[in-house]
């Protein structure tokens, strides 16, 4: 898997319905759909104008009514500020929009229903105040969910941790063979070591970041490289299979392939120090087949092997394996986890019928409804996993 290198952290904006994703804007981020018909302007909706301050924190809001409305959230101090719409009983957030510019205005689309609500402000530089609290006698509201913390995602964190290191042993092991392959001249068995070796790198895709330059030595590829498959700088996994699958001799694989192993050792032998960032975990679940989609199942990555459709399993086992450690934040937070977790299930099983004893249909000769079939179900999942990149991503309550 190539990461994209798009920060989402950097927006974390999603729009989301039951936590299910249908846009994106900028900075705000509204648990609800708006109702409204294609043809209704702005102004069909009731407005109420909020204050977003440590001193007046959530003032203005005076007439309480329920269904969908917006919410103009001002601030009017020298400093940018947050704000979260909550149930100031179980801390469930409605609502979201970060980064309000002294003196700016920013709008909140909500439906809201019988139940108490309050906004949290949360300034740049002094603690989360939490606004007056609302009550609205009926209706319904759309969903909420408790935020998640940095202290919520340190034990999912450190468990995925662990299993990395464990892969890892698994990828210098493999990557061994190959070499052992190489160094005996046996180009055949190489070939058939070089899949393994790969697939098992590929499982760790969430860690990747953390792996650093030491991914591009290992996983990178052409792209950019002045001399492309020919470059002095083309190393890895990918450097040695355009080789494999474009006759070139064992006698120019062998370093290709030593090198290799060199990296994934230091790599292995490095981890233990190394500490991933638990806010990420998350995004990571949602970066895999993000990436899966944009570069395997178009064939950007393929260097002879065909075996594209045998990254984007890996990768799928991948995002299992981190949403096994979210699961127990997950469960009471997505209403839909049942349904994303058999999604990734019937990616599975889509993806497994292009394997064949050991090599994979390349994407460029699937059939027409082949092609459907998988583009429909990682699409599907890729949106999903946003969902939980969203409800995933650490938020400052104090």
């Amino acid at each position: 898997m190539v990461l994209s290198g798009l920060s989402w952290r950097s927006l974390r904006p999603w729009t989301v319905v039951g936590v299910a994703v249908v846009c994106l804007v900028a900075g705000v981020l509204a648990f609800t759909r708006d109702p409204r018909p294609a043809h209704a302007g702005p102004t069909a909706l009731p407005h109420t104008t909020v204050e977003v301050s440590a001193s007046r924190c959530g003032r203005g809001w005076s007439a309480p009514v329920s269904g969908v409305q917006v919410f103009d959230l001002h601030n009017p101090t020298d400093g940018a500020a947050g704000v979260l719409l909550e149930d100031p009983g179980s801390r469930a957030v409605y609502g979201e929009v970060e980064d309000i510019g002294p003196g700016t205005t920013r709008e909140l689309t909500v439906r809201l229903g019988k139940g108490a609500y309050a906004f949290r402000c949360v300034p740049d530089d002094a603690d989360a105040v939490t606004g007056p609290t609302v009550r609205i006698a009926g209706g319904s509201s759309g969903p909420a969910a408790a935020p998640v913390t940095e202290h919520d995602l340190i034990p999912p964190a450190l468990a995925y941790q662990k299993w990395v290191g464990n892969g890892l042993s698994d990828v210098v092991r493999l990557t061994t063979a190959l070499r052992a392959a190489v160094d005996r001249g046996d180009l055949a068995a190489a070939r058939t070591a070089w899949l393994p070796a790969h697939l098992e790198y590929e499982r760790l895709g969430a860690a990747y970041d953390a792996f650093g330059d030491a991914d591009g030595a290992i996983n990178g590829t052409d792209a950019g490289l002045p001399g492309g498959v020919h470059d002095k700088d083309f190393t890895g996994f990918h450097r040695i299979e355009y080789g494999l699958w474009h006759g070139e001799s064992a006698a120019g694989l062998r370093g290709p392939a030593t090198d290799l192993v060199k990296a994934v050792t230091a790599l292995r032998d490095d981890w233990a120090q190394t500490r991933m960032d638990p806010a990420q975990l998350g995004l990571r679940a949602h970066e895999i087949l993000e990436n899966t989609v944009q570069f395997e199942l178009t064939g950007r990555t393929d260097y002879g092997s065909g075996s594209n459709l045998a990254t984007a399993r890996a990768n799928l086992d991948g995002t299992v394996e981190v949403m096994s450690r979210l699961h127990p934040l997950l469960a009471t937070r997505y209403p839909d986890l049942a349904a994303l977790e058999s999604e990734l299930k019937r990616a599975g099983t889509v993806l497994d019928a292009f394997g064949h004893g050991g090599t994979w249909t390349p994407p460029a000769k699937l059939g027409h409804r082949q092609r459907e079939d998988v583009d429909a179900v990682l699409g599907d999942l890729v949106e999903r996993l946003a969902s939980v990149a969203t409800l995933c991503d650490p938020r400052r309550t104090v």
